[in-house]
């Protein structure tokens, strides 16, 4: 089993590193997540409209971006797929993939959408959830937005505002809680993860 497995991962790292060979673009991994692009080579310009990113998910667990990016390929330039990993190697089931605009992320999540990965293996794919906003949970109610603000643009990056509704019986106090703004999706995903561990309750909205 261990010369299987021994295998299986040369076999993987020769398939990736064809893969980055021949489209220039960089692999990293972080956060048990593998960013392939992100941007791709000679990208020039502000990242991709929102809605350019899309879901794909029922993937093999071993399957990965040698497998995906050229059935991907298909529908337009890819800016980046994020594949979320295990412990052991392994995706999670799911990837994200960015086009370089929304009518390819369009078109590929039609094309894409149960389509027979492997014998008896379907995607499912849709829409990515691109919501770029936390909802900060046990805030003392004296804090202002400014001082919100302040204090999470130390512990977090890529804030670019906070909400903050006045409790109605005092309009001097806040109500326990803000929406953070983020600059991306993946800004707020990764200051999310960044403070989950922490004692301030923090969800994500979707």
């Amino acid at each position: 089993m261990e010369t299987n497995q021994k295998a299986d991962g040369t076999q993987q790292e020769a398939g990736l590193k064809a893969l980055t060979q021949r489209t220039g673009y960089s692999l990293k991994q972080e956060n048990g997540q593998r960013r392939y692009g992100g941007p791709p080579p000679n990208w020039d310009g502000p990242p991709p409209e929102r809605g350019s990113e899309i879901f794909v998910g029922k993937l093999p667990r071993d399957l990965f971006e040698d497998e995906l990016v050229p059935l991907c390929e298909k529908f337009g330039q890819i800016y980046e797929v994020r594949m979320m990993m295990d412990f052991n190697g392994n995706n999670r089931g799911y990837a994200f993939v960015t086009f370089s605009n929304r009518q390819e992320a369009k078109n590929a999540m039609k094309q894409l959408n149960n389509h027979e990965i492997r014998p008896g293996r379907l995607l499912g794919v849709c829409p990515s959830v691109d919501n770029c906003r936390l909802f900060v949970g046990g805030i003392p109610k004296c804090k202002r937005r400014e001082e919100i603000l302040s204090e999470m643009s130390k512990v977090t990056e890529g804030v670019s505002d906070v909400i903050v509704y006045p409790s109605a019986a005092d309009k001097n106090k806040n109500r326990g809680f803000a929406f953070v703004e983020y600059e991306s999706h993946r800004a707020a995903a990764m200051a999310r993860r960044k403070l989950l561990p922490g004692t301030t309750p923090i969800l994500l909205l979707l």
